[in-house]
């Protein structure tokens, strides 16, 4: 009996041997391609070799390299999709964006690019006019920057053209906003109203308020403006990642409420989720609040999950409301508005970084830097007291400071001590350019938007383009980052702070990835991970630097399947 058994063994092992295991065969392969996989050498930023083809098996990469070795994996039934040489690179991830918002801008007053006031009060006439007796008329987008004459609007210059309306529309940083004679009235805000803490209520010369909200002074407007219905929140939404999605945009570490979050799960259940979301949750809400947002919805779902707290130490640079050390060089009695006392921020932070939270502190300013990064070293070393371990592991917290726009060196140097992620926007500087000098001076302007320093100090940049504020095209970004110019080439800002094509790349891939704990899973075509990629109409590392912004996606794949292509001209 054993015998027969021992010769039954050996027979099952030669059968083996002569018809091993067939490898898994891809359901998709993208053929006659030009890939750039995202595999950098860190030290010389120089990329790896190109590769012809990608195979997809689920939603995953089964193989990149050469046609030959990649139609190796084809079986009956795989679908085979020619990319006609375009270029393929991984897809964006987007560190930091309002995808809401941005959808909720498309359903409501749109007054990005307005050139002057009379073509801003133009727009909300239009709107007024199509609008039902008594409708809250909301809108944003203006910059005053960008008009001959550069005063923000007030109350008076709304009450022109509303008709008895409520109308409030923020500014294009949505920082400050305006409001008309209607919606103070409904908002309570007079004469008498008090500053609120952390934020402005602009006033006349008598003292009565001219419409112009900073920061928190905002909140009573938002209190009383009614609520979008569900079906409102779903069509901004669908209408936002359809741009995501026509930009090459395949995830998103947003910054939205609980409500849209709600509706992406509805979305992911029903297959219509067309971009990886990171939610972020607010960094004020109580440790209790945050576990139970937290806990209901599983945190290893790839296409769908809870990330970091958003918290705010400052306002905006274009505003005047971001956090300074030293007053702002045209406004001399301002130095911003930060938002926290430390004493309470730092207690936040520890206890938020104990309960195993990731912590992403809004700073423009470097006063709003300081801030941040000492509630950052506070609760690093109450974490290392209690033995409490990050999300990455040990010391592994991946702190980040989103914008980080006004830094010193030796803050810089201190992003690097303490690990901290520089989450940035390089397309800001195509908007700020044209007064970010004289709002900081030269010295500070030298160090402002300082992606070469930052990479110099051996700090990771994750990109993004903080879109409704800018635009969500990310070539924009890519454009800003490697020229420093102005979009007509007119116009430079301290061109030693430019970086690589190679690193702007990293940075919006890679780079946020590693932001969010998930460079293991995208940001690299390699086998393995995530079947995120997108198509080019062409090579963004070879094209003359002002043809970047020209580019054009011509198909986006997320985990697989295409949610975005082309139609041909």
């Amino acid at each position: 009996m054993r015998t027969a058994l021992i010769l039954v063994l050996i027979m099952t092992v030669r059968v083996s041997a002569q018809n091993p295991p067939e490898k898994p065969k891809a359901d998709i392969i993208f053929t006659h391609g030009n890939v750039y996989t995202g595999a950098v050498d860190p030290t010389s930023m120089v990329a790896g070799k190109r590769a012809e083809a990608v195979a997809v098996r689920g939603d995953r990469i089964l193989l990149v390299g050469t046609r030959d070795e990649v139609l190796k994996t084809k079986g009956p039934d795989t679908k085979m999709i020619d990319l006609g040489g375009h270029f393929v690179m991984p897809g964006f991830n987007d560190a930091h964006m309002h995808i809401a918002n941005a959808g909720q801008e498309k359903l409501s007053v749109n007054l990005a690019g307005v050139k002057t006031l009379d073509e801003f009060r133009e727009r909300i006439r239009a709107r007024v006019e199509a609008a039902r007796p008594g409708e809250w008329i909301i809108g944003g987008g203006w910059d005053e920057t960008l008009w001959p004459v550069k005063v923000v609007p007030t109350r008076w210059d709304l009450d022109e053209v509303s008709s008895g309306h409520p109308v409030y529309v923020d500014r294009v940083d949505g920082h400050i906003g305006v409001a008309n004679t209607r919606a103070l009235q409904l908002a309570s805000i007079t004469v008498a109203s008090r500053e609120p803490a952390g934020g402005k209520i602009d006033r006349d010369e008598a003292g009565t308020p001219n419409g112009i909200l900073r920061e928190t002074a905002r909140d009573a407007i938002r209190a009383v403006i009614p609520k979008l219905t569900q079906d409102q929140r779903r069509q901004a939404i669908e209408a936002a990642l359809s741009d995501l999605a026509r930009h090459g945009i395949t995830s998103a570490q947003d910054n939205s409420s609980w409500e849209d979050f709600q509706i992406y799960e509805e979305m992911e259940k029903e297959g219509k989720l067309t971009a990886r979301i990171s939610e972020w949750l607010p960094f004020d809400d109580s440790v209790d609040s945050l576990n139970r947002k937290r806990s209901s919805h599983p945190a290893s779902d790839d296409m769908l999950h809870t990330g970091m707290l958003k918290g705010f130490m400052d306002g905006s640079l274009g505003s005047k409301t971001a956090a300074l050390m030293e007053p702002y060089s045209d406004d001399p009695k301002n130095s911003g508005l930060p938002q926290y006392e430390a004493d309470k921020l730092n207690a936040m932070a520890k206890e938020r970084v104990l309960a195993g939270y990731q912590l992403g502190f809004h700073a423009i300013g470097d006063k709003g830097a300081a801030l941040a990064l000492d509630a950052f070293a506070e609760a690093q070393k109450a974490a290392k007291e209690g033995n409490i371990k990050g999300a990455g592991g040990g010391s592994d917290y991946r702190l980040r400071i989103e914008h980080a726009q006004v830094t010193s060196p030796q803050q810089i140097l201190r992003f690097k001590e303490l690990k901290v992620i520089a989450s940035m926007q390089p397309s800001h500087l195509l908007t700020d350019m044209n007064w970010a000098e004289s709002r900081l001076g030269p010295a500070r302007a030298a160090h402002s938007y300082a992606w070469a320093e930052f990479l110099r100090r051996g700090v990771v940049l994750a990109f993004g383009t903080d879109y409704p504020v800018e635009p969500v095209t990310p070539f924009r970004g890519l454009y800003a980052a490697v020229s420093r110019q102005s979009e007509n080439g007119k116009k430079s800002y301290y061109p030693e702070q430019k970086i690589s094509i190679e690193q702007a790349i990293t940075a919006y891939t890679t780079g946020s990835a590693f932001a969010e704990f998930a460079e293991k899973q995208k940001g690299k075509l390699e086998p393995g991970m995530l079947a995120d990629l997108i198509v080019l109409d062409r090579d963004i590392t070879s094209v003359p630097v002002p043809k970047i912004l020209e580019t054009e996606v011509l198909r986006t794949v997320v985990g697989g399947r295409t949610v975005y292509e082309a139609t041909a001209k």
